[in-house]
C-alpha cells in the first residue's frame, strides 16, 4: 500500500465514479486499483460479445441473455441497462466480496447507473469526473482515433446532459492533471477532509463547461 494514506477500515465504503465519455474516470479507476491494494474494481457482467483483447473476470463477465435476465429478476444486480442491444449490469456479488475484505469497491460507471446504485447503496460515495475544458474533452474524444465525428459529436450532447447530474453527487473533480485528480479522489475515498471537495461550489465551473459545449455544437463541430 501507498505510504502516508491511511488503509481502508472494515466495510469501507464503495466508491462510485461517474463522467462524460472522455472526462477520464477510467483511467481514474485505473489508478486507484493499481495503486492501493485496498481498492477492488468492480467488474461489470455483460451480454456483449468478448472481443479478441478482453478476458472474462478481467474486463467484463461476459454471460448469455437469458442468465444476466435471471440475475436481474432474482434482484443480484445493483444496477443494469440496455445499450446498443446489449445488457451491462453491476453484480451484487461485487459488492458482498468487497465489504467481506473490508475494501473500497471501485465502480466505474455511467449516471443512470449511478443513480440506481444511490437507491440501493446508501453508503456509497458518489465523485462526477468534469474535463477542465470543453475542448479538452472534444480533443480527448477525438484523441482516441477510433470514432467519426458524428460520433464524437453525439457523444458531446450527452456530455452536456450529463453534467446536469453532477450537482446530484457527493463531489466533483475536475480532471485536469490525471495524478491530482487521483490524489483528489484518493482522498476522498479514505475521508480526508483536509481535502475534501465536498463544500466546493462547481456550479459556474459547469454552466461554463455547458455554454462552451453549445458554442462548439453551434459552430458546426469545427472545434
Amino acid at each position: 500500500m501507498s505510504p502516508n494514506v491511511p488503509g481502508a477500515p472494515a466495510g469501507a465504503p464503495a466508491l462510485v465514479l461517474s463522467a462524460p465519455s472522455g472526462a477520464g474516470k477510467t483511467s481514474i479507476s485505473k489508478a486507484l486499483v493499481q495503486t492501493w491494494d485496498d481498492c477492488l474494481f468492480s467488474v461489470s457482467a455483460t451480454t456483449r460479445p468478448a472481443r479478441e483483447h478482453e478476458t472474462e473476470g478481467l474486463h467484463y463477465h461476459f454471460m448469455s441473455e437469458p442468465d444476466f435476465v435471471a440475475m436481474r429478476d432474482a434482484g443480484q444486480l445493483l444496477e443494469w441497462a440496455e445499450v446498443h442491444g446489449h445488457m451491462y449490469g453491476t453484480p451484487q456479488s461485487n459488492l458482498d466480496a468487497a465489504r467481506q475484505r473490508g475494501l473500497h469497491l471501485i465502480l466505474d460507471i455511467d449516471v443512470q447507473g449511478a443513480e440506481q446504485l444511490r437507491a440501493k447503496v446508501s453508503d456509497a460515495v458518489f465523485v462526477f469526473v468534469l474535463p477542465p475544458s470543453a475542448e479538452t474533452l472534444v480533443g480527448r474524444l477525438r484523441g482516441r482515433g477510433t470514432e467519426a465525428d458524428e460520433v464524437v459529436e453525439r457523444r458531446l450532447r450527452n456530455a452536456r446532459g450529463e453534467m446536469e447530474q453532477a450537482f446530484d453527487f457527493d463531489y466533483v473533480v475536475v480532471n485536469d492533471d490525471l495524478d491530482r485528480a487521483v490524489a483528489e479522489v484518493r482522498a476522498i475515498t479514505v475521508g480526508n477532509v483536509e481535502f475534501s471537495l465536498r463544500a466546493v461550489d462547481m456550479s459556474g465551473t459547469i454552466r461554463q463547461l455547458q455554454t462552451r459545449i453549445d458554442d462548439i455544437l453551434s459552430e458546426g463541430f469545427s472545434a
